[in-house]
């Protein structure tokens, strides 16, 4: 199978780094999320990558738990920048060429975002590791990933998590949930299923960016998704609901 796509976007929840720890960062999951990325650059795919920081701190608990959220939401968004250094670290150590960008000036430690330096890398075969956020409080990781990839036009925005795809209802809790292959922007939107946050979805609907959501837990399934593999959920414009 040839390669379906040029320039990908992959989000990260805080969670995948996780592996089966109940908190924090599992060094052998990193380092097997590591090692697929680099079978992904080894096909010549450009990759752009946005992590999220639930597995160390999430703004929008410490706001329920009394914290100001604007205050709990920077947090978060140091808590990506940890995980960004992380997998960067992971990525480098076997050989994979990283640039490190974050939305919060840490020049010490990482280059500011400028868009035309992260295509510039990707260009060179770099991946691309987007930290902390948007920069902004109240928004999500999920409509930072959205925004990147269209920023940097991607062709696809792949959104690994711990569930195979995009349900009806929480499978967790419902034995009996269907899971969706294929679905439109706006049958998402209108029956609120959990993808990704409202205006993710939106921000991709509007530029026509595709969301494959797919489970990162099963090996080699990032490469299969680039790939073009049918995996998981697409979300698009003309998918039909299935």
């Amino acid at each position: 199978m040839g390669n379906t796509y040029k320039r990908v976007l992959l989000k990260l929840s805080g969670e995948a780094l996780m592996g089966d720890l109940a908190y924090g960062i599992d060094p052998a999951m990193v380092d097997g999320i590591a090692q697929e990325i680099s079978d992904v650059m080894q096909q010549g795919i450009e990759m752009a990558i946005v992590v999220g920081g639930g597995n160390l701190f999430r703004g929008i608990r410490g706001a329920a738990a009394g914290m100001d959220r604007a205050t709990a939401d920077y947090i978060g968004m140091l808590a990506t920048i940890m995980n960004a250094m992380t997998l960067q670290e992971a990525l480098e150590r076997i050989g994979v060429p990283t640039r490190m960008q974050t939305a919060i000036s840490m020049q010490e430690i990482a280059e500011p975002y400028i868009r035309r330096r992260a295509i510039r890398h990707l260009e060179k075969n770099r991946v691309v590791i987007f930290g902390g956020g948007s920069g902004n409080p109240f928004f999500t990781t999920d409509t930072t990933a959205a925004l990147r990839a269209a920023e940097i036009n991607a062709e696809v925005l792949f959104k690994a998590t711990k569930v195979d795809g995009v349900y009806d209802s929480d499978p967790v809790t419902n034995p009996n949930a269907k899971l969706y292959r294929s679905l439109t922007y706006s049958h998402v939107l209108a029956e609120d299923l959990k993808v990704m946050d409202g205006t993710a979805i939106a921000l991709c609907k509007d530029n026509n960016i595709p969301i494959m959501v797919f489970n990162l837990s099963v090996s080699g399934n990032i490469r299969r998704a680039v790939m073009g593999e049918s995996i998981g959920t697409i979300v698009g414009e003309s998918c039909e609901i299935r």
